[in-house]
């Protein structure tokens, strides 16, 4: 069984909606068109100016070099791409004047900093992609008119750190990317009032522990992408208030232990990842709630990579297994590394033979 990338990825166009009900995907693909028609009829772009794409619902402007950018965008300015600049900062006006700005891409340049005022003139700012910047911090303050933002993309930044009054006034937001940094901790209380999040991705950065409250504001949460990281340990209580969670991701740690109860109460899970940890055995009960006899676990599971120890210790897993073996990812990779009469053999091979 192999796995599908629809599945494994954080961030997809498709299913961010830009306003009019127009996918990101699609604004992007229509701005493409707008080229093709002009070319097919003869016409030569500006280049030094950004392309502009009219509708009843509002203007949609994509700014690429070498196109100059504009002291001010449209009035009706609804979808806003500002993108390869190379930009280190951008003036705290910027949007001044584009009130209705429902979504901003803002992606590989070199941003270092934003104003606290930067998003002052567009309280009705639903996405915010700032992925591959250079961003150390975010002021406090930036989204205190922020209400209405419900997808924050932070990806490939240089943030170290996090303080919970950088996100403050976020009371709408579903999705935070902050996936590609150099996070090694985070602090207590995060996401505390984020009580409307359904997606939450820290893949790949530097996390050794995470703190014991993490998911206590969000519960809602249906996919969480942990992957990428360091970390050891899965305790018993992080993902306790979780009952939607249908997406877990953790491959790629150093994972050695996990937690009799770390899965309790995961009656939507779909998909779980496990591969690439140092798991050499796992608790008795873990797996009591996932998969059948309970219900079927239809995006499967991948507990590949790990230095499996194949004795009558996973006696519980063996007999999970086969039970769910028809949603098992990577069964050839799977393998165990002792005792010395089944290292090299498949875990499903030894779990059938139980």
């Amino acid at each position: 069984m192999e796995k599908r990338e629809t599945i494994m990825s954080s961030w997809s166009p498709e299913r961010n909606q830009s306003p009019g009900g127009l996918s990101s995907h699609l604004c992007r693909t229509l701005f493409v068109l707008l080229l093709s028609v002009a070319s097919a009829q003869d016409v030569t772009p500006n280049r030094d100016t950004c392309l502009v794409f009219q509708s009843s619902n509002g203007s949609s402007v994509s700014c690429h070099p070498p196109a100059k950018l504009p002291h001010r965008f449209p009035a009706d300015t609804v979808y806003l791409v500002v993108e390869f600049f190379n930009l280190t900062q951008l003036r705290a006006d910027t949007l001044q004047g584009a009130s209705n700005l429902q979504e901003l891409h803002l992606s590989t340049n070199q941003l270092e900093s934003l104003s606290p005022k930067f998003l002052l003139p567009v309280p009705l700012l639903k996405v915010l992609d700032l992925t591959r910047n250079a961003l150390t911090q975010l002021p406090p303050g930036l989204f205190r008119v922020s209400a209405a933002l419900h997808t924050l993309v932070l990806k490939e930044n240089r943030l170290e750190i996090l303080e919970p009054s950088w996100l403050q006034g976020l009371k709408a937001l579903g999705h935070l990317d902050l996936s590609g940094n150099h996070l090694q901790t985070l602090p207590p209380g995060l996401l505390a009032n984020f009580t409307s999040l359904r997606i939450l991705d820290l893949s790949n950065n530097q996390l050794k522990t995470l703190p014991s409250d993490l998911l206590r504001g969000p519960l809602q949460l249906e996919r969480l992408h942990l992957e990428g990281n360091r970390l050891r340990v899965l305790g018993e209580g992080l993902l306790a208030p979780q009952p939607d969670l249908r997406y877990l991701f953790l491959n790629d740690n150093r994972l050695a232990t996990v937690a009799a109860g770390a899965f309790r109460g995961l009656q939507q899970l779909d998909m779980l990842d496990l591969s690439n940890n140092l798991l050499t055995s796992v608790p008795k009960g873990l797996w009591t709630s996932l998969g059948q006899p309970t219900r079927d676990m239809k995006d499967g599971f991948d507990i590949s990579g790990n230095p499996w120890i194949c004795d009558q210790n996973l006696d519980d897993l063996y007999g999970w297994l086969v039970a769910n073996k028809d949603k098992m990812f990577s069964q050839n990779a799977t393998r165990c590394a002792g005792p010395e009469a089944s290292k090299g053999q498949t875990l499903l091979e030894v779990a059938e033979s139980h």
